[in-house]
C-alpha cells in the first residue's frame, strides 16, 4: 500500500466513524445527554461537544476561547484545550451539536477528497502541526478518537455495539502497538522477559525486553513466553483507553501471574 493509499484509508475510516457516532447521538433521548461517561467530569454532551470542537478546528473553523474555570478533572494544557469546546457549547441544544459535527466533517471530508494528502511526514494543519503532529499522526488518530468517544457514549447509555466496524479494528490494532512500551517502560521486567498480547480480532503481539529496557517486537509468538495475556476487543479497549476496569474474568493470564497483572494494570496508553 502506498503512502497516499494508507492516508486515504485513514480518511475513509474516520468518515465511517463520524457517520456511526452521529447516528448514535441522533438516536438518543435528550435526557441521555446528561449521563456521565467514564471520562472524568464529562457527560455525553461534553463528549459530543469535544468532538464538535476538534472537527470544527480541523475543518478550518476559528480558534475558540473560554474561561473554563478550575475543574478538578482538568490536569494539564491538553485538558485545558479540550475543555474549551465543552464550555463554549454548554448552552447548545443536542441537535445543534450533532448538526455541527455533521456540517464541519462533511466540509472537511469533501476537502480531503478534492485534495488528498499524500505525504505522511508533512506537518498536520493548524494547531496540530504546531505541537509536532504529522499528517500521518493526525489522520491515524482521528478515527481512533471518534470511535473511542462513540464507545464512551455507548457505555454511558447502555447501548453496547460498534465493535465490528472498520474504526473498531483500526483502534484495537493501533492501541495494540503500544504493548512493547507498556511492558518495557511502564512495567519494566528484566531483560529477556517475553510477553504476548492476544486481543480477539487483532494480530497477536509478542515482545521481548531488550538490554535497553525496551519491549522489542518479535516476529512470532514464542512457544513458551513468560506471560500470555488474552482478552476480547471491548475489554482491551476500556483498559488500553484508560476508561474503566475490566469485567471480572474477562482477562486470561497464562504464565507469570504477577507480571501479567502488572501489565494489565498498566495497559492504559491514552490520556
Amino acid at each position: 500500500m502506498s503512502d497516499a493509499e494508507r492516508l486515504a484509508t485513514y480518511v475513509e475510516t474516520w468518515w465511517q466513524a463520524i457517520g456511526d457516532f452521529t447516528a448514535l447521538l441522533e438516536s438518543l433521548p435528550e435526557d441521555a445527554w446528561a449521563l456521565p461517561t467514564d471520562l472524568a467530569g464529562w457527560d455525553v454532551k461534553a463528549v459530543a461537544s469535544h468532538t464538535a470542537h476538534l472537527e470544527s478546528i480541523l475543518a478550518g473553523g476559528p480558534e475558540e476561547t473560554a474561561d473554563i474555570g478550575d475543574p478538578p478533572h482538568v490536569t494539564g494544557p491538553m485538558g485545558q484545550f479540550t475543555e474549551v469546546g465543552v464550555v463554549t457549547r454548554r448552552d447548545h441544544a443536542p441537535a445543534a451539536i450533532v448538526r455541527e459535527i455533521r456540517t464541519v466533517t462533511a466540509a472537511r471530508h469533501e476537502a480531503l477528497l478534492a485534495d488528498p494528502p499524500t505525504d505522511p511526514a508533512a506537518p498536520a494543519p493548524g494547531i496540530f502541526g504546531l505541537i509536532g503532529w504529522t499528517q500521518q499522526t493526525l489522520l491515524r488518530n482521528r478515527p481512533l478518537d471518534v470511535w473511542m468517544h462513540e464507545q464512551d457514549v455507548r457505555r454511558a447509555v447502555g447501548r453496547p455495539g460498534g465493535m465490528d466496524s472498520a474504526a473498531a479494528q483500526h483502534t484495537a490494532d493501533y492501541l495494540s502497538e503500544s504493548f512493547g512500551f507498556v511492558v518495557g517502560k511502564k512495567v519494566g521486567p528484566p531483560a529477556g522477559t517475553t510477553a504476548v498480547l492476544a486481543v480477539e480480532g487483532s494480530p497477536v503481539v509478542a515482545v521481548e525486553v531488550n538490554e535497553a529496557g525496551r519491549g522489542q517486537r518479535l516476529p512470532e509468538e514464542p512457544a513458551e513466553p513468560d506471560v500470555r495475556i488474552a482478552m476480547d476487543r471491548e475489554t482491551f479497549i476500556v483498559l488500553a483507553g484508560g476508561r474503566c476496569d475490566a469485567e471480572p474474568g474477562s482477562v486470561t493470564i497464562e504464565g507469570d501471574a504477577e507480571l501479567g497483572r502488572a501489565i494489565v494494570e498498566n495497559l492504559g496508553t491514552t490520556p
